[in-house]
C-alpha cells in the first residue's frame, strides 16, 4: 500500500521534474514572458496613475484605481498561467516529439495531470509574485487593512476550477493537431472579456455578465478585490469562497472524465501522433 502511493508520487514528481527543466531549457524565452508580462501589468496599472490627467478630474483617487488595477492584472497573470501550462500539455509533448511515449506508458493519467498541476501552480504563484514585486517597486500602496488571509484561500480555491478548465481545453490540441492550440487561445479571451479583469462585471452588456457569472475567474477578481480593498464590495470574502468550491468540485473531475474519454478515441482513430 505504502510503496504503491509512494511510486504513484515518484510518477507525478517526474512530470513536475521534466517540466521545470523544460523551463530552464527554454529559459529564454521565460525571460521574454516574462519582461513582456512585467511591462504589460506596468502598463495597465500607469492607466490607473494617469485617470486624473486623462479625465481632468482632480479628485479621482488615484491610489485606488491603481490598486484596483494591479489586483486585476496579477491575478488574471495566475489564472492565465495556470490555464496556460494546463492546456499546452498536449501541445508541448507534440512540440518535444514525445506525446506516442508519454500516453503508451504505463503511467495513470492521473499522476501525469497531478504533476502538471503542480507544476502549473508553483510555477504560477512565483512568476506572479516576481511581477507583483516588480510593480510594487513604482508605486507606493496600502494593505494594511488587507484580509490576506481571506485572499490568498480564494485565489487557491479559485485555481482548482481552473485547472478544471484548462483541462477541459487541453482536449482541443489532443483532437485537433494543426489547430487545438490556436482554440484554447481563443477560450482564454473569452475569460478575460467577461470576467472583470480591468473593468466591473456590471458595465458588461446583459448576455455577457450572464457569462461572466458562469466563469470561476469572476468570483476569484470579486473576492480578491473584496479581500485587499476592504469598503469597497458589497459583500464579505468569504462569500465567494462556496461558489469557487462548487465549481471546482464540478469543473475538476468533469475534466479528467472529458480528457479521459477525448484520449480513448484519439487513440482508437490514430489521432495520438507526433506532428499534426
Amino acid at each position: 500500500m505504502i510503496r504503491g502511493l509512494q511510486l504513484e508520487m515518484r510518477q507525478s514528481y517526474a512530470f513536475v521534474a521534466r517540466n521545470f527543466n523544460l523551463m530552464k531549457r527554454y529559459w529564454g524565452w521565460e525571460a521574454v514572458w516574462l519582461a513582456y508580462s512585467i511591462a504589460n501589468s506596468l502598463s495597465v496599472t500607469f492607466i490607473g496613475a494617469g485617470a486624473g490627467e486623462i479625465t481632468g478630474e482632480s479628485q479621482i483617487d488615484t491610489n485606488f484605481l491603481i490598486t484596483y488595477l494591479l489586483i486585476g492584472t496579477l491575478v488574471w497573470r495566475f489564472l492565465a498561467s495556470i490555464f496556460n501550462n494546463i492546456s499546452e500539455m498536449i501541445a508541448w509533448e507534440r512540440w518535444e516529439g514525445t506525446i506516442e511515449y508519454t500516453f503508451m506508458a504505463p503511467v495513470r493519467r492521473f499522476n501525469q495531470m497531478l504533476g502538471q498541476t503542480i507544476f502549473a501552480v508553483v510555477y504560477s504563484l512565483l512568476f506572479t509574485i516576481v511581477i507583483g514585486v516588480v510593480i510594487a517597486a513604482f508605486f507606493d500602496l496600502d494593505f494594511s487593512d488587507a484580509d490576506l488571509v481571506s485572499a490568498t484561500v480564494i485565489l487557491l480555491v479559485g485555481s482548482v476550477s481552473f485547472v478544471g478548465i484548462g483541462v477541459v481545453a487541453s482536449i482541443l490540441p489532443l483532437l485537433y493537431p494543426e489547430r487545438g492550440a490556436q482554440m484554447t487561445n481563443i477560450v482564454q479571451a473569452v475569460f478575460l472579456l467577461v470576467s472583470g479583469v480591468y473593468y466591473p462585471v456590471s458595465v458588461l452588456p446583459d448576455w455577457l455578465q450572464f457569462l461572466a457569472r458562469l466563469s470561476p475567474a469572476t468570483y476569484v477578481l470579486e473576492g480578491m478585490r473584496a479581500a485587499l480593498l476592504p469598503g469597497t464590495a458589497e459583500q464579505a470574502p468569504t462569500t465567494y469562497v462556496w461558489p469557487l468550491l462548487l465549481m471546482g468540485l464540478v469543473m475538476l473531475p468533469l475534466g479528467v472524465w472529458l480528457f479521459q474519454r477525448a484520449e480513448h478515441y484519439t487513440k482508437r482513430t490514430g489521432k495520438l501522433k507526433r506532428n499534426g
